[in-house]
């Protein structure tokens, strides 16, 4: 029995990129192709690789080639999704699915379920490299949000002056915003993604800031090393110092960038961590915000312009650190 299929010629719509290597020149593109193939890619589309002469072939003879971000949605790592800035930034990642397609990397099953408890999101430890391979693999890029936390001591008393912090057994910031950085660092190397976005704290500058003394942690020495740590990688990056976080809502503030912290002698110090998480993600969309390294803070409501010209406000930035 003999089966004869009817084939229709049909316009063909592709989406590829050109990633350029190190010798300047475009390097072979991957190509999407609309259609039905024994191997697919993730985003559920047939996947081919063409030359750059080739798919200039198809441009002129009229199918329509598109550029990959237009059709398949950037697999983004948000770490520390489980705390308040990084749950932010996932959630915003989630709603934007369109875009993106938002990882997450918690320490514990309870962080995990407090965010939802999708399969896309991991449960890891950054101290330990083998431990975050299996989140990282596959993902364009990392926006890392871990950071150590202190804890107050027990049974303080306000009457007998301020309260003292601990850090738990290694969960010094040595182990979690430098260890932990760098193993994030050199496994999204490895993994070959387009971009870090890293999140830090403004006043590490300063060896005296009072959060140094938190629990002898010299957290902001710790941070400030991981920030040049990816600076000196040569991965794409954006290191944003955010100053005091707020848990108000975002959009409605003019957004301030420095550098060096100058921004601690104004009275423009804190930020809401909704914008925080917004600048994160707007960073991915402009070459403006790559290799640059800047403080962030805002008005307050009510006092200049509701910020949402990102490119420009990246392109004020001139520090790489």
């Amino acid at each position: 029995m003999t089966t004869t299929a009817t084939v229709t010629r049909v316009p063909l719509i592709f989406s590829g990129h050109f990633p350029i290597n190190k010798s300047g020149r475009a390097s072979q593109s991957t190509v999407y192709f609309l259609g039905s193939s024994s191997s697919t890619s993730s985003a559920g589309r047939s996947l081919f690789s063409f030359s750059p002469t080739t798919t200039k072939r198809l441009r002129r003879a009229g199918f329509a080639v598109l550029a990959s971000n237009s059709m398949a949605p950037s697999i983004v790592l948000v770490t520390g999704a489980g705390g308040r800035t990084g749950s932010v930034v996932y959630k915003k990642l989630k709603e934007r699915s369109e875009q993106y397609v938002a990882r997450g990397l918690v320490r514990t099953e309870e962080s995990k379920e407090k965010i939802g408890g999708a399969e896309d999101v991991f449960v890891g430890d950054i101290r330990e490299s083998e431990s975050i391979f299996p989140a990282i693999q596959g993902i364009d890029s990392l926006i890392i949000l871990t950071s150590g936390v202190p804890k107050m001591k027990p049974g303080f008393d306000p009457s007998k002056g301020r309260p003292e912090f601990y850090f738990e057994d290694g969960a010094f910031p040595e182990q979690v915003d430098w260890i932990g950085q760098k193993n994030q660092i050199d496994a999204a190397k490895a993994a070959g993604v387009k971009q870090i976005v890293l999140v830090g704290s403004m006043g590490g500058t300063d060896l005296n800031h009072p959060l140094n003394s938190l629990g002898g942690g010299n957290i902001l020495v710790w941070k400030r090393k991981a920030e040049q740590y990816l600076a000196d990688s040569g991965v794409p990056y954006t290191i944003i110092r955010a100053g005091g976080l707020q848990d108000k809502e975002g959009g409605v503030r003019e957004l301030i960038v420095g550098k060096d912290d100058e921004l601690l002698k104004t009275e423009t110090r804190t930020i809401a961590r909704a914008d925080v998480a917004e600048v994160c993600i707007q960073a991915l969309q402009y070459e403006e915000a790559q290799f640059k390294a800047f403080d962030l803070a805002s008005k307050p409501e009510g006092t200049g312009t509701a910020t949402n010209d990102f490119k420009s406000l990246f392109s004020q930035v001139t520090a790489r650190f």
